[in-house]
């Protein structure tokens, strides 16, 4: 058997016990035979294409994958109408107000606004086919998080190729997880963070606490997914009766 046909029966078998994983909305084309794999298709929704990578990434045989999942978008959106929509947004976050914000549509480049203060940082934004591609210099992990997650927030979104650089570097750990997470939380007006529990171990989320409705406790799970670096994440919440 290949190891695209072993990735295969893994995801198959994964199916069975991962609702999230959700076959139906996740047809999966594998391409390969030496080990490196191209995974292509549209998933339902982020934790889908997330969990498997995953799955894929541990079977045995596999030395690379070529990520060409994308999400399907919850609000059809031309590229120029995604652009805009993250650009906005990231000049309304306070948060990011000390970066200069660019926006690239082919060779053009545009500054939308250009940064004096410190600690400064720089984001340009690119759309093409729906993906968000993020890069240029942020000055926290937390930063970077919290622009991939407005990006993501757009309902056009295909998919967000993050490539910003913090600088200085910095450590990343469970607890730079949890901060961004309960930041995202915080950020987000249809989630109730303050009812919410965040604890973090090994890049895997788990929340705890009371939510209002199952709608609530969806979003506060997807907030999440959204978070770079977040391998897992185990939704404990309660809806309140």
């Amino acid at each position: 058997m290949s190891v695209a046909e072993e990735v295969n029966k893994a995801l198959a078998a994964a199916f069975t016990h991962e609702p999230r994983m959700n076959p139906q909305r996740s047809p999966v084309r594998i391409a390969g035979s030496d080990g490196t794999l191209t995974l292509e298709g549209e998933v339902g929704h982020l934790a889908a294409k997330k969990l498997i990578l995953e799955v894929a990434a541990t079977v045995p045989g596999v030395r690379g994958i070529v990520d060409r999942l994308h999400v399907a978008p919850a609000q059809p959106m031309d590229d120029g109408t995604i652009r805009d929509h993250v650009r906005d947004a990231f000049l309304q976050e306070p948060v990011l107000e000390t970066c200069t914000i660019r926006t690239r549509e082919k060779d053009h480049v545009g500054v939308c606004r250009e940064s004096v203060r410190e600690p400064c940082g720089s984001v340009e934004v690119k759309v093409e086919n729906g993906v968000v591609t993020l890069t240029g210099e942020v000055p926290s992990l937390s930063h970077k998080r919290l622009a991939g997650v407005l990006a993501w927030w757009v309902p056009g979104s295909r998919d967000v190729i993050n490539g910003l650089e913090v600088v200085p570097p910095q450590e990343d750990n469970d607890d730079e997880i949890t901060d961004a997470v309960r930041l995202v939380l915080e950020k987000d007006p249809f989630v109730n963070a303050g009812q919410i529990r965040v604890g973090t171990r090994g890049f895997a989320v788990t929340l705890e606490g009371l939510v209002a409705n199952e709608a609530e406790k969806d979003m506060a799970e997807n907030d999440v997914w959204y978070v770079f670096g977040v391998d897992n994440v185990h939704n404990e919440l309660t809806v309140q009766k």
